[in-house]
């Protein structure tokens, strides 16, 4: 009997050249399928994630699937994968699913966030881990364009010119930024996002945000649907995947 297992899994990006598995090259995806590969004594045991993340990018609740005909409980899978898993990848929690879930086509909403140091000085212990911004930021200014930003819109002039999707139209249901010290946190929690997406906005509302553009650019930038008019796209080590959500709770907390 054939059993469809559900893992919720954590990763520091930092030394992956993303999510998605390539040959010759280290990946999160590489290294899961390696794992149970051993467990299943050779036989390659392909693993289906929520999405894949890029280069350098973290993930603290990425979720992945995959069927298996060995019989161990949720806690022994846990355990079992991560004693064998690198350092880096790190399974949160493991549970049988139904055998209709799907760990991408079942999402309802994704959920990430962006940290940026905005200190003065570099903190070389925080590199890995989030961008550095050392100017002056009017939060005011960025609240202020994060808000135009929720609803339904068409965010070509926010996605990779590589997006390979056609349909450029998503949700976001929050868009905010918190501040603790010199520690600023971007929260999104959307139907979904595009390559790159995530980074692009956040690029945006950084400029926004020292006076080099205004809130008002949010609308003109989604009408234009044009990416080279949008801002720079920040720095991958600041984004991580944070939830996936399969259900409507995403709602309670928007």
């Amino acid at each position: 009997m054939t059993r469809r297992i559900k893992c919720v899994v954590a990763y520091d990006g930092t030394h992956f050249s993303g999510y998605q598995i390539q040959p010759g090259k280290r990946t999160v995806q590489g290294e899961i399928e390696e794992v149970l590969k051993r467990m299943h004594k050779g036989k390659a045991v392909r693993v289906t994630a929520s999405g894949r993340t890029d280069a350098g990018v973290h993930a603290y609740g990425q979720v992945i699937h995959f069927d298996t005909a060995l019989v161990l409980s949720p806690e022994q899978w846990k355990r079992a994968l991560n004693a064998q898993l690198p350092d880096d990848i790190a399974v949160r929690s493991a549970e049988e699913a139904d055998s209709t879930f799907h760990a991408r086509f079942s999402a309802k909403a994704k959920e990430y966030r962006y940290k940026v140091w905005t200190a003065a000085d570099r903190d070389v212990f925080r590199r890995h881990y989030c961008a550095w911004h050392p100017y002056p930021l009017h939060i005011g200014a960025m609240d202020e364009a994060l808000r135009q930003l929720i609803g339904t819109h068409d965010f070509t002039s926010f996605c990779s010119a590589k997006t390979e999707m056609e349909d450029r139209i998503r949700t976001i249901y929050q868009a905010e930024v918190e501040t603790d010290g010199s520690m600023m946190e971007f929260r999104f929690i959307g139907s979904g996002f595009l390559y790159n997406m995530v980074r692009i906005i956040v690029g945006t509302v950084l400029e926004i945000g020292q006076g080099r553009r205004s809130p008002a650019d949010i609308a003109a930038l989604l009408a234009a649907k044009d990416r080279r008019l949008a801002g720079p796209t920040a720095p991958a080590e600041g984004l991580y995947l944070w939830r996936v959500y399969y259900d409507d709770e995403f709602f309670a907390v928007s």
